[in-house]
């Protein structure tokens, strides 16, 4: 279900006034952005006599947006280029993310699961062997990235526990032989932990995710778990993990756990139970994602779906809310803000792969299924779930990186995510930091290319910079959200 976007207010100044910049207008405001990521809030009226070419020479505000590159014969063309070359500079690294599908067997049936989970009791003809593993990782070190993370997922990875510990060992063996970098991490929920479990995957430095959606009821209702209570062992682990983290074992480094939201229609209106539930599980980071209609929440969306409106103002409420903790002491920051900030104020690339231009689909990550069939990104996978293997690239046992890379599928994607080839996108004001979903176009809109007038995910998007860059022209909010990340 899609509605309809105005396009952004945005504009090319007269040939020879100005430099090229877009700008929308918000809040009774104007923001000017430019491709090196530089930006600016001007009030109306001096954006009224800066793009007619009358603010005077001496002018302070004159003086801020020569310095960002938005006075023609001002600007500094090394300081601009030097600002892109920091921001896209994941473009030359590789594919850092290798996302290792353990088994697709799962003991909860999420109302809004995007994955290819099938019953707990499926067998174990799609789990992972070892064989399949290790040539996983091994390939995974073939990236070009000097500092590789392999993610195990599922299904429940816990349920292919002997595979999983034995591909956790051979990455780290593996890593010191080479002299790579590997970072490893589990995303689980968190019902078949154990303390042998946990002790293992603390002793060899793997960071624990895992899911939690707010309070018991609201918890449960989106994560039906029929052995027992899914928000209960939620709890109990991340107060484990919690623990743990805050002794800091000598021996070796403990992370402290994260968890992933997901909005559900059922979220809306509860904003403040939710973060609260964060606060009190010790999350001092909360990751408000919407849901998209990909997978099996694609059938189920009039029953758990909502409109970017809906969620643009779940988004601000949270973000308001999260704002006046921030304010009064607590530590809390949202994930979304963070991302997006770090672009915004430290003009850097915070390694978020949805969100990048061209989108992180092969050139920054890879999904590793069970059988060791490869895709673009894990939502490319769900799509092959379905019997479509348009963004599979390869398999691990019979292709070579080099292949895999110059796949039609990998080369595709990156196209197809080139916002410059995206008619609404290219003169957009947040261009400089946004990215498209090639495989949310295809599953809403049949197109690599999708329809941005006409795209939900846009529209999501919009709504969340649309509240960032409100909430950034304002002196006291902006102060948190900058000290958000390191400013």
């Amino acid at each position: 279900m899609t509605t309809r976007n105005a396009p952004p207010k945005s504009a090319k100044p007269r040939a020879g006034s100005l430099p090229y910049f877009t700008f929308r207008r918000l809040d009774g405001r104007v923001l000017l952005s430019n491709d090196a990521g530089f930006t600016a809030s001007l009030s109306a009226a001096d954006f009224a006599r800066f793009s007619a070419g009358k603010l005077p020479a001496g002018a302070p505000l004159r003086a801020e947006l020569a310095a960002k590159g938005f006075v023609r014969e001002q600007t500094d063309f090394e300081g601009c280029a030097a600002a892109c070359s920091k921001k896209n500079a994941f473009l030359g690294a590789g594919p850092g993310l290798h996302i290792l599908v353990m088994t697709l067997r799962c003991n909860h049936k999420c109302l809004y699961c995007q994955s290819s989970a099938i019953g707990e009791k499926g067998g174990s003809g799609t789990d992972m062997s070892r064989a399949v593993a290790r040539r996983s990782v091994d390939f995974a070190l073939q990236s070009t990235n000097p500092g590789i993370t392999i993610e195990f997922q599922g299904g429940e990875p816990l349920l292919n526990w002997d595979v999983l510990k034995d591909a956790v060992l051979y990455a780290r063996r593996r890593g010191r032989e080479l002299g790579r970098e590997v970072r490893l991490a589990l995303v689980s929920n968190f019902s078949l932990m154990t303390e042998e479990k946990a002790h293992f995957l603390l002793a060899n430095e793997v960071s624990i995710c895992t899911s939690l959606d707010g309070p018991a009821d609201l918890h449960n209702r989106n994560r039906i778990y029929a052995g027992g209570n899914s928000h209960a062992a939620t709890a109990r682990w991340l107060k484990y993990f919690n623990a743990r983290a805050a002794k800091q074992v000598p021996e070796y480094r403990t992370f402290n756990p994260s968890a992933l939201l997901t909005v559900s229609k059922y979220s809306l209106g509860r904003e403040k139970e939710i973060v609260d539930e964060y606060l009190k599980r010790g999350l001092s980071d909360i990751f408000v994602r919407p849901l998209a209609p990909i997978g099996f929440a694609r059938n189920l969306w009039p029953r758990i779906g909502y409109s970017a409106a809906e969620f643009a103002r779940f988004y601000r409420n949270s973000l308001d809310y999260m704002l006046k903790l921030s304010a009064a002491g607590k530590k809390i920051r949202e994930r979304n803000a963070v991302i997006m900030l770090e672009k915004i104020v430290n003009g850097g690339d915070p390694g978020y792969l949805d969100m990048r231009c061209p989108c992180g689909a092969a050139i920054g990550q890879l999904a590793y299924n069970y059988n060791g069939d490869l895709y673009t990104c894990d939502e490319g996978r769900m799509v092959g779930w379905q019997g479509d293997d348009l963004f599979k690239v390869g398999n691990v046992l019979k292709d070579s990186y080099r292949k895999v890379m110059l796949a039609p599928a990998s080369r595709a994607c990156a196209a197809a995510s080139n916002l410059e080839s995206q008619p609404q996108c290219s003169r957009c004001a947040y261009k400089p930091f946004c990215g498209v979903c090639p495989v949310y176009n295809y599953e809403t809109q049949g197109s690599l290319w999708g329809d941005m007038p006409a795209n939900e995910r846009c529209a999501l998007s919009m709504g969340v910079f649309d509240a960032l860059f409100a909430l950034l022209a304002k002196p006291a909010s902006a102060k948190i959200l900058k000290g958000w990340v390191g400013k």
